[in-house]
């Protein structure tokens, strides 16, 4: 019988196969990402993702299909990861203060059989105009520090969030609907 295998440690992901009633198991990706050019977000998430699956390809049985995924935040021609500290998480919140900007995830299902299947899912994010109050409140929690983008669509940061164009699930961290459409007839 096939198995999907996340090649991810992400809780997020995890909760949202979960809640989607996919199952599952998890074996974490054994790679570099600081090792990719930037210059390219679509081709970088896609590349990360393709890394990560095929990281852990060979720990799978043949029948497996193994899922790999990167998210980013992307404005202004830059890439926000997770936030080093305060003053970063602070500098990230101006950014994406009263502005729309992209969550990108690249997205890599491959299978010892020869199967892959690497593609890249955008949706754009609107954020309100933030006050200097409401960043240092937000930045004062957990929240933002493990986080591509310095927020979390469906936690606190929600209430700064006046629209999204694309996939709500995509934000969080796994594209689900544009995933389930290919694994299906897989599993």
């Amino acid at each position: 019988m096939t198995q999907l295998i996340l090649a991810s440690t992400s809780s997020r992901r995890q909760e949202i196969l979960k809640k989607a009633n996919i199952p599952f198991a998890i074996l974490p990706p054994d790679m570099d990402e600081e090792a990719f050019d930037k210059s390219d977000p679509k081709s970088m998430v896609c590349e990360l993702a393709k890394s990560k699956a095929l990281s852990v390809l060979n720990k799978v049985g043949n029948d497996d299909i193994v899922l790999g995924v990167d998210t980013i935040v992307y404005i202004d021609n830059v890439v926000l990861g997770k936030p080093a500290d305060r003053a970063d998480a602070r500098n990230m919140m101006k950014m994406l203060s009263g502005r729309k900007h992209s969550v990108i995830s690249g997205v890599c299902l491959v299978g010892k059989n020869g199967f892959m299947k690497n593609f890249h899912v955008e949706t754009e994010v609107v954020f309100n105009k933030l006050d200097e109050n409401e960043i240092e409140e937000y930045i004062n929690t957990d929240e933002p520090y493990d986080k591509a983008g310095g927020y979390a669509i469906q936690g606190l940061a929600s209430k700064f969030i006046s629209g999204i164009n694309g996939c709500y699930y995509n934000v969080m961290g796994l594209p689900l609907s544009e995933i389930y459409s290919v694994i299906k007839n897989i599993i």
